[in-house]
């Protein structure tokens, strides 16, 4: 496993600095007065290009002749994968280079790309922990192919919105992963444990240029890497093992889907439409009203230095739903209640940043 971290993190690292140093033009495209914007300067938005190579290659070298690490991957089955995967990833690229690719072509695309990977590994959302619900889905198996579908298809688009601020959604994915192999070796599913972990090597070759000075960042594509490849991987470790809860999954992502579902409820309530983009997310306000103006001695790196405060906020709010989910993901009832509480404790503290009423003690 450490050499299939190793193989993807230099691959990716090497390949995101080739873009990094020959791919800015395009960065000039992405408009200043974007409101998702909270940088200086034109940076180049292929890093995800840079993900996909370096997960890409690792898959492949872990179904090598031989096995020789004891994944039981075949060369062929990874390669179907990244090629069931490849139109969403690339059409995400596409919109980091051209800024022209509508969000509904972008939503048609990872759902096309989910579609393909539920029929070449015949995934389906089975168990839900609700006993009227799982016999439903097993009566009509292609409500819960399609079920699956929408959330392998969903999920890179909440990755997407989470990812605001350098290190932030990359940081995020890493501790998924890691808890997704850590359950997956629990129950000795060494291919799952492979298929994660070379994400996880992936994306830190991709951190070590993004986080802190902000170099290059993920884009459309990376969100879309992250999203498919976590998402298939926990709809597969429920699907597998009948002992993992199905809402282990639900809980380790929380946060990215809860994000995506307040969105929607946010922007509908206004009356815009929830393909609208904003910067009233959790982590903008986090970034407007709770990270104090760093003193540089120019905009840009005052700015730098406040987007780089800004996501360690949002690693340790992550770990509030990682960390029981490892602990307890076995247990449905404790999972569900975790749920509920990750949902109550973010209303409250938006609604506290909302109305300026934040403690002192979060205050730095």
């Amino acid at each position: 496993m450490i050499a299939l971290i190793v193989i993807s993190f230099l691959l990716s690292a090497v390949a995101v600095l080739v873009f990094m140093r020959r791919a800015r033009r395009h960065a000039r495209r992405y408009a200043v007065d974007m409101p998702q914007r909270f940088h200086k300067g034109h940076v180049p938005r292929l890093g995800g290009a840079g993900i996909f190579i370096g997960m890409g290659a690792a898959w492949l070298a872990a179904g090598w002749a031989g096995d020789p690490f004891n994944v039981r991957w075949s060369v062929g089955a990874s390669g179907l994968m990244l090629l069931c995967i490849a139109p969403a990833v690339l059409g995400g690229i596409t919109e980091d280079v051209t800024q022209k690719v509508k969000v509904r072509w972008r939503l048609g695309l990872t759902i096309g790309s989910a579609l393909l990977l539920c029929w070449l590994l015949g995934l389906g959302v089975y168990r839900t922990g609700v006993p009227i619900v799982d016999g439903w889905m097993r009566t009509v198996p292609y409500v819960a192919v399609l079920f699956a579908a929408l959330a392998i298809g969903g999920l890179p688009h909440a990755f997407n919105i989470i990812d605001g601020y350098n290190g932030l959604a990359g940081t995020v994915a890493v501790l998924v992963c890691l808890a997704i192999s850590h359950v997956s070796l629990q129950v000795g599913d060494r291919q799952l444990a492979a298929m994660v972990i070379c994400l996880v090597g992936a994306t830190l070759g991709f951190l070590m240029w993004n986080y802190p000075r902000g170099k290059i960042f993920a884009g459309d594509g990376g969100a879309y890497v992250w999203g498919i490849v976590i998402a298939v991987a926990c709809v597969m470790l429920v699907k597998r093992h009948s002992n993992v809860s199905p809402w282990f999954p639900m809980l380790l992502l929380i946060y990215p889907v809860w994000e995506t579902l307040f969105s929607i409820y946010r922007k509908l309530a206004r009356g815009q439409s929830p393909g609208t983009a904003d910067a009233l997310h959790f982590h903008q306000l986090i970034f407007r009203r709770i990270v104090r103006v760093a003193f540089e001695d120019n905009e840009a790196r005052q700015l730098l230095a406040r987007n780089n405060r800004t996501s360690p906020y949002l690693w340790m709010f992550a770990a509030l739903s990682v960390v029981p989910a490892v602990l307890f993901w076995n247990n449905t009832i404790v999972l569900m209640l975790f749920c509920l509480l990750f949902v109550t404790t973010y209303v409250i503290a938006y609604l506290m940043i909302v109305r300026f009423k934040v403690p002192r003690w979060l205050r730095p």
